[in-house]
């Protein structure tokens, strides 16, 4: 084992213990953060262990926190890791504009926009997520937008459509911004706790 100022050598002494398997379809949320950024940090550290893979904060219309510190949530993220045996760090973004987000949005992704726009048709997200094949051999990621507290407005929805996402539901009752991210976070988890259970043992 050797250290230096930017890299370190270490030997690999035992095996690493058991960690929860890689997900048939990584999560990237992507969330507007509360005006509270503690409900933001517990929001993250408990995605994190159900599997979340990647992290961007919206900046939308109806935003009330504008500045956001990355490198606490990568504490947290890290933390939150360790803690759950996974192996892999999700990626954390900076604070990204809505509009920013949907334009680096790769072509046909499996985006998802939940709101709570009355009139409008929204598909519940665990009966969208039953239609995805059973194999996803590029890791094609599962992209859920959730809005500020104030919810998304018309156009970041039609924006957001418009890009290729599909608007959602979550369930039938209103639910807070973080409640909202982690409801879809254990949708996700579940369908992909279902997929590796159903898939053949090696």
């Amino acid at each position: 084992m050797a250290t230096e100022k930017r890299r370190a050598l270490v030997q690999l002494l035992a095996p690493l213990p058991p960690t929860a398997p890689v997900p048939a379809y990584p999560l990237h949320l992507a969330v507007a953060p509360t005006k509270n950024i503690e409900r933001i940090e517990w929001l993250l550290e408990k995605a994190v262990e159900m599997g979340l893979s990647a992290f961007t904060p919206l900046l939308c219309a109806r935003s009330e926190r504008r500045q956001l510190r990355v490198d606490r949530l990568e504490k947290i993220a890290l933390a939150a890791m360790k803690q759950s045996l996974h192996l892999h760090l999700p990626t954390i973004a900076e604070l990204t504009p809505m509009q920013q987000f949907l334009q680096q949005l790769p072509a046909a992704s499996l985006a998802y926009i939940a709101h709570c726009h009355e009139g409008t048709q929204r598909s519940f997200l665990p009966n969208l997520l039953e239609f995805l094949p059973s194999h996803n051999p590029l890791q094609q990621p599962i992209y859920v937008l959730i809005g500020a507290e104030g919810d998304f407005t018309a156009d970041e929805v039609n924006a957001a459509q418009a890009a290729g996402c599909r608007a959602v539901t979550l369930g039938n009752t209103r639910l807070r911004t973080e409640t909202a991210a982690l409801a879809a976070a254990c949708m996700v988890a579940q369908h992909n706790f279902t997929l590796a259970s159903a898939a053949p043992k090696p």
